[in-house]
């Protein structure tokens, strides 16, 4: 995923095409919540046959590649962005911004670019947290199953 992200022509997105720009942005991270919601539905009801342990991690990094080719791709416009200008820049920003230690050497000066930031917080309380949370459980739960099972192994 991370080498689509570097080859992908984001420089064709942007202030040139702001209105596909937007919606190929908007359409991807509702797919991609909506993949989410629904592993995460599967993991919260025990649905036979999930496999969070792979389609979790891969639909949260597919999160942060979006947002960062959203940032790379709202940096192209002069005044949204400082000390934005590469792709490693934007994921640079996109990581500091879910970790929430924002170092304030990358900062978003427009209001597009603010409010996807906004909307990357958002996303990542709600989305993100969901998925790490149902992730955990699930790993919780089929550790505790090994256990179980080593101890009655090792018992008989």
């Amino acid at each position: 995923m991370t080498i689509v992200y570097f080859v992908l022509p984001l420089e064709e997105l942007g202030p040139d095409r702001p209105a596909v720009s937007w919606t190929l942005f908007a359409l991807t991270l509702m797919s991609i919540a909506l993949l989410l919601f629904l592993e995460v539905r599967d993991v919260l009801t025990d649905r036979p046959g999930t496999r969070p342990g792979v389609a979790l991690p891969l639909l949260m990094c597919l999160s942060v590649l979006v947002f960062s080719g959203a940032y790379h791709a709202l940096a192209r416009e002069p005044g949204e962005f400082i000390g934005l200008t590469t792709r490693v820049d934007a994921l640079y920003f996109t990581v500091t911004t879910l970790a929430t230690v924002g170092y304030g050497d990358v900062t978003p000066k427009g209001q597009s670019a603010r409010l996807v930031t906004v909307l990357q917080i958002l996303y990542t309380f709600v989305f993100l947290t969901a998925a790490a949370t149902a992730l955990s459980r699930w790993l919780r739960v089929r550790l505790t199953a090994r256990g179980r099972e080593g101890k009655e192994d090792g018992a008989g």
